[in-house]
């Protein structure tokens, strides 16, 4: 292998003694990090990890011959340098979330085949306190979850590796490195919105703590407001809410450009649940948004303090169904099709 380039970052690295025996054996990246490996029956070490992309190695054997005489050779080589380097996040790491955020693994890029998605799956660890019955599963090729049977547990601790270096997410794409993360599971906040009854009714631990008159979206396409469970994505204090990004182009009766404050973002799609000093007199009794769930500036300031990330927002009475990917839609499945979702299945 000395001096070799292109080496695929899942060859086995294999290092024996020509005579004699070996003694010891390290073979570190240019970055100083030790590649795992063990001593086989027949005395070989053998490499038990995958290798970094676009990295050069040395290998440094030691080993005695047969007389006893000492000796330490060196050699060296580099990986393959991929066409795409690929990268992903582990999301709300290091965060207390909501009952009902899942492990997030988001991708940069698509992993393109089946079996690099069941590599990739099956390589990953997860460790929960207390323990809870759960699935890996994937929402889309790029978004790798981890979701309980039911919520979390408040309290929950919930800790992850990724131990990915090596693995591919494309026929020309490798990934650099692992990671390792996790989060804090907070109180069990969950809110239901009636969208029929204009009403949003919190509650936190199974407690109602607050029945607040809402206005959701008026009924017309696309504006009507999506029926489902959805998961708190982002807070903002104020967002710039452009119709043209939705697709309504300016000029339209419908065009709006708003900055709209105390924005709490339900889906990718552009619901939110915000401050709508505009709709008071409509909030209880009549649904005229584009879509959000319209609250007063006191119920919004109120709502805003007390949501985080992950907290659970049940919509019902509505004809359009939230669909899995227009958010974190987890729990737009049952658990049996959530666990359907694993690509070890």
């Amino acid at each position: 292998m000395d001096l070799a380039t292109g080496v695929l970052p899942t060859a086995s690295v294999t290092v024996k003694a020509a005579t004699g025996t070996l003694v010891g054996v390290t073979v570190t990246d240019q970055y100083g990090s030790a590649l795992a490996g063990s001593v086989t029956a027949d005395g070989a070490w053998v490499s038990t990890a995958r290798m970094r992309p676009s990295t050069a190695y040395t290998i440094t054997a030691k080993a005695t011959g047969p007389d006893g005489t000492a000796s330490t050779t060196t050699s060296t080589f580099k990986t393959l340098v991929p066409a795409v380097t690929a990268t992903y996040a582990m999301n709300y790491s290091g965060d207390t979330v909501g009952v009902g955020m899942p492990v997030d693994i988001q991708f940069d890029s698509s992993v393109t085949r089946r079996a690099y998605q069941a590599a990739i799956e099956k390589a990953m660890r997860i460790t929960v306190t207390p323990a809870q019955v759960g699935s890996w599963g994937w929402l889309d090729n790029r978004q790798l979850m981890w979701r309980p049977k039911n919520y979390w547990l408040p309290g929950s601790v919930v800790r992850v590796e990724a131990p990915l270096t090596g693995f591919q997410t494309g026929d020309t794409k490798w990934i650099a490195r692992g990671m390792t993360g996790g989060f804090t599971v907070g109180s069990a906040t969950i809110s239901y919105v009636n969208i029929a009854t204009h009403q949003m009714t919190v509650t936190q631990g199974g407690r109602t703590l607050r029945v607040i008159p809402v206005s959701t979206g008026r009924d017309q396409m696309p504006y009507i407001t999506r029926s489902g469970t959805k998961v708190v994505i982002e807070k903002q204090p104020t967002v710039q809410m452009d119709a043209a990004t939705a697709g309504i182009p300016k000029g339209s009766p419908d065009y709006y450009n708003e900055k709209v404050d105390l924005a709490i973002r339900l889906t990718w799609t552009g619901e939110y649940i915000h401050s709508a000093p505009w709709s008071v007199a409509a909030q209880g009794n009549t649904n005229v948004s584009h879509g959000c769930t319209n609250i007063s500036p006191t119920n919004a300031q109120w709502m805003y303090d007390l949501t985080k990330v992950g907290d659970i927002v049940v919509f019902t009475g509505s004809s359009r169904p939230f669909l899995p990917t227009e958010g974190i839609g987890v729990w737009q499945y049952s658990y049996a099709q959530w666990q359907q979702q694993s690509a070890l299945r």
